[in-house]
């Protein structure tokens, strides 16, 4: 059973998806799609972000707030005999999410592998579900 004092994941997901983002009209670079999870633990936010490395990604929290956002440019750079042609490309995405108060930002790691971005959010221990405790009659 759950703690009333607890976010139920759909009130979460409302939360969480109060999300600001921003992609420039330039950018060749979609709005990655973002799945978010919950377990008695933590959260977990997958961004799809294929063709990406690490360094390309910023992550940082401040007043609640956890911010994904990268910044990409791209060289496309063709050379003929009499003819040269050189293409610069730049894209830019931002999104933010507001942090329930059951998150534990001091805590948050992230990893990046096979195209994907994964977040860990752990919870504050005090919202961590605890296992059903039995209570003996005297």
């Amino acid at each position: 059973m759950r703690r009333s004092n607890q976010p139920t994941l759909s009130n979460f997901l409302e939360d969480f998806w109060d999300t600001r983002g921003l992609s420039t009209d330039r950018s060749p670079i979609s709005m990655p799609a973002v799945n978010v999870c919950e377990t008695d633990e933590q959260f977990r936010i997958d961004v799809a972000a294929p063709g990406f490395n690490k360094e390309d990604f910023n992550l940082h929290v401040e007043n609640n707030m956890l911010t994904i956002s990268s910044e990409k440019q791209l060289e496309d750079k063709k050379e003929e005999e009499n003819v040269s042609r050189r293409e610069f490309s730049y894209g830019a995405f931002q999104r933010t999410f507001t942090l329930p108060a059951s998150a534990n930002a001091d805590k948050i790691n992230a990893k990046y592998n096979n195209g994907v971005l994964v977040i860990n959010i752990p919870k504050k221990e005090e919202a961590k579900a605890k296992p059903p405790k039995r209570i003996d009659i005297r």
